[in-house]
């Protein structure tokens, strides 16, 4: 081939390499796999609406050397990239943070199937139990229940699960120690897991924000006068996977530990994650005189303060429901 052809291609082949790239939008995010090849990589990145050719981009990663060290992730493409640059990000392992978000009110069971299903984290807690994971974190707690902060994490490709945990954990007793000590005076709760438990009971109780100090308020009440809790997502908690989405009358009647409508007091432990704002419910609950409260159907409740006021409530709010489901 004469020295001008060569030349000529050499210099189309160095503009084709820092040119810019066509992309869908201003920017694009690609995942690229584990073990990925340079071809596959093209393939990728092409679906994800950048602009550039499968034997190109082979060729290119091949002649820098880079076909060996493409790293796995999240990455965003921005407007104006170039192959080079693309594959400098590839290279260097310039990835977006993967996250995870804990929904507040979820359980400790489902934050390790969370876990379990996040492809892009490392699964050392598969094999351990849930004491094993407590153990391997460096908590003291025998039961992992509410010991975990409800927020979003962020992480890099590759990390363990085990790290998530650690700060979903440290997240949370620095969440509960803060509360603890801005408590209200008088609580009958003796100490922060106690403020914790019942933390984990609001959460479930009730969606809206503005409710939930005035829910701890019943239950702190209820608390004080030795009445039992007699709340629903506690004894569905101690059914666990036996719980078939039914809460029946004979689960009521069935006692056990977290049998709220048999035991008086709080149950062992908590009965989900609680997030900040349940926290603080728990330790400063609104004073009211309610002692009793019921959903109205609507999201919301209608609280009580003599048996009879709460039995009118909730043939009232069973009407309600019937008319809804005619």
């Amino acid at each position: 081939m004469p020295v001008v052809l060569l030349a000529l291609f050499a210099l189309v082949a160095v503009w084709r390499y820092q040119r810019e790239l066509p992309l869908a939008g201003d920017r694009v995010e690609v995942r690229i796999e584990r073990g990925a090849s340079a071809r596959a990589v093209a393939s990728r990145l092409r679906e994800a609406g950048v602009g550039v050719g499968e034997a190109e981009f082979v060729l290119a990663a091949t002649l820098s050397g880079a076909t060996q060290s493409l790293r796995a992730g999240r990455y965003e493409v921005r407007r104006g990239a170039s192959l080079r640059t693309v594959l400098a990000q590839l290279r260097s392992g310039d990835t977006i943070p993967e996250k995870l978000t804990i929904v507040e009110g979820t359980t400790f069971r489902d934050l390790r199937a969370l876990l379990a299903a996040q492809s892009e984290l490392k699964p050392a807690t598969a094999a351990l139990s849930d004491s094993e994971v407590l153990a391997a974190i460096g908590a003291t707690e025998p039961h992992p229940e509410g010991l975990f902060a409800p927020d979003t994490y962020f992480f890099d490709p590759g990390s363990a699960d085990l790290d998530i945990l650690r700060q979903a954990y440290r997240a949370q007793a620095a969440r509960l120690a803060e509360a603890w000590q801005a408590r209200a005076p008088g609580l009958p709760l003796r100490t922060p897991y106690e403020a914790l438990i019942l933390a984990s009971i609001v959460e479930k109780e009730t969606g809206q924000p503005a409710e939930r100090a005035t829910i701890a308020g019943v239950f702190v009440n209820r608390l004080r006068r030795g009445m039992p809790l007699q709340t629903d997502p506690t004894v569905i908690y101690g059914l666990g996977e036996k719980f078939d989405g039914n809460l029946r009358k004979g689960h009521l009647r069935a006692d056990g530990p977290y049998n709220t409508y048999t035991r008086a007091g709080l149950p062992p432990t908590p009965i989900s994650l609680p997030g900040a704002d349940a926290l603080r419910a728990a330790v400063q609950p609104e004073p009211t005189r309610a002692l009793y409260f019921v959903a109205r159907g609507d999201g919301t409740s209608e609280f009580s303060q003599t048996l009879a006021e709460h039995n009118r409530a909730v043939k009232g709010s069973s009407q309600k429901t019937e008319n809804r489901a005619r």
